[in-house]
C-alpha cells in the first residue's frame, strides 16, 4: 500500500487570542477526535474563536470548538460542539493547573492542525487578559511597523 498524502496547509488558527490575551506559556496537545470529526477537519471546517480550555479531574478539556458535521457523515456524524480531551503528559497537565491557581490566569486555545503523520494537534497557551490601554499600544506599535516597513520598501 501507498503512503497517504496529507494536506500540510490545514491550519486553524484563532486570531483575537494574541490580540485579547498576553500569553504566558504555550503547550501542544493531541485532542481525541472521533472519526467524522477528522475528516471535517481536514476539509478546514472548523473555527475556535469561541473556544475554551479547562482542567477537571488532572484532566485538560476544551469546549467551544466548532467542528462541522461531515459532509458525506449518516446519522454517525457527530456534535459540533462537543466537549473534547485534550492529551497532555501529566507533568504538563500539572504545570496548566497550578498556573490556574493565579488569578486572571486563563488557558487559550491558539492553533489547531495536522501534523506531517497525520495527527491533529493543537496550540494551548496560559494566559492573562489584556486591559484596554494594552492593545491600543499593541496597534499604536503595529501601525509604526506597518509605517517603516512602506518607508523602506520605497527605497529599495
Amino acid at each position: 500500500m501507498g503512503k497517504k498524502s496529507i494536506d500540510k496547509s490545514i491550519s486553524i488558527s484563532n486570531r483575537k487570542a494574541r490580540f485579547e490575551y498576553e500569553l504566558l506559556e504555550v503547550f501542544t496537545a493531541g485532542i481525541q477526535l472521533q472519526g467524522t470529526e477528522i475528516k471535517s477537519l481536514r476539509a478546514g471546517n472548523a473555527n475556535l474563536a469561541e473556544a475554551y480550555c479547562y482542567v477537571q479531574k488532572s484532566e485538560v478539556w476544551i469546549t467551544g470548538m466548532y467542528i462541522a458535521e461531515y459532509q458525506y457523515g449518516s446519522y454517525m456524524n457527530h456534535d459540533p460542539k462537543r466537549l473534547r480531551k485534550l492529551l497532555l503528559n501529566k507533568k504538563e497537565i500539572n504545570k496548566i493547573s497550578s498556573a490556574l491557581q493565579n488569578v486572571g490566569i486563563t488557558i487559550v486555545p491558539l492553533k489547531l492542525y495536522i501534523t506531517e503523520k497525520g495527527w491533529a494537534k493543537i496550540d494551548i497557551a496560559l494566559a492573562k487578559g489584556k486591559k484596554l490601554h494594552d492593545k491600543r499600544e499593541d496597534l499604536k506599535h503595529k501601525d509604526d511597523k506597518r509605517q517603516m516597513d512602506r518607508a523602506l520598501k520605497k527605497f529599495k
